[in-house]
């Protein structure tokens, strides 16, 4: 398989306010690398940094050092124009489907805008809106609807089109199921799936739910205040966790048996768990 993303010595920090406030450093020298076709997830409690390392990814926040490179290509010295093209190769899903959805403009606006981008011809446009909704099976007649008519996951999946429209080797989903109900969430994991087993897409899967990652990715990167803390195989890593704080956000993680739920949680406690169950 070739590498699509590249992480190397990744720093980022943000700027505080206040006069002669210093920045403040979120992510500390993260390392990580994502084969075309693979799933990578990012896991971690709420603050470790998780989103920061995809929008670092996205160009959304800026990098203070390192190097993020997508297929070769250092993106963090691209110009507009470069991040522009760049956009072909890197898409993202957000947590949110609504909020990353334009409410005044029909879903087909939507899914156009990235094929007018490009510079694909009306015919080409139209015939490729067909494909996008067929593939995240949603009606043809949604392309003249707007994303208010829709649930919670038939939203994510009208993102999930977007994201795809141009075919990118990878696609960053920022907690892409955490808004949706369990049944939907399985849906949608199901969609991705189908989508990186036909067109060869790679994720970068950031969530906090330990057990979507097992099922659905192939490695994982245990994210703690900025620092990757341990990584490897997703299913040794949930099952047999080395790291204290690996072992803290396990026991943390829900289970349908209570009993099984009370002994993880005085084992927890007892150990001076700092991960809440609810992160």
């Amino acid at each position: 398989m070739s590498e699509v993303l590249r992480v190397v010595d990744l720093h980022v920090s943000y700027r505080t306010r206040g006069i002669g406030s210093r920045p403040r450093s979120v992510i500390h020298g993260v390392d990580l690398a994502v084969q075309a076709g693979e799933t990578l997830a990012l896991v971690g409690e709420s603050g470790s940094g998780k989103s920061t390392i995809g929008n670092a990814i996205l160009g959304l926040v800026p990098i203070e050092s390192g190097s993020v490179l997508i297929d070769g290509t250092d993106v963090a010295g691209l110009s507009r124009r470069g991040r522009r093209e760049m956009s072909r190769t890197v898409q993202a899903i957000f947590q949110n489907p609504y909020g990353s959805l334009n409410p005044w403009i029909t879903v087909g606006q939507t899914l156009a805008e990235p094929l007018k981008v490009a510079g694909r011809s009306r015919a080409e446009i139209a015939d490729r809106l067909r494909w996008l909704l067929e593939r995240v099976r949603l009606p043809q007649d949604a392309l003249d609807r707007y994303p208010s008519e829709f649930s919670g996951g038939q939203r994510q999946r009208i993102a999930i089109a977007r994201a795809i429209a141009l075919e990118p080797r990878l696609v960053v989903c920022d907690e892409p199921t955490s808004a949706l109900d369990v049944l939907t969430q399985a849906a949608v994991l199901r969609l991705l799936r189908e989508l990186q087993d036909d067109l060869g897409i790679a994720y970068l899967f950031i969530t906090h739910d330990l057990a979507i990652v097992r099922e659905f990715a192939a490695r994982v990167g245990v994210l703690r205040s900025g620092e990757i803390v341990e990584s490897g195989d997703a299913e040794e890593v949930c099952d047999a966790p080395r790291h204290p704080y690996t072992r803290q956000l396990v026991a943390a993680a829900p289970v349908p048996d209570p009993v099984l739920q009370r002994v993880r949680r005085a084992a927890r406690l007892a150990g001076g768990g700092e991960v809440d169950a609810d992160s």
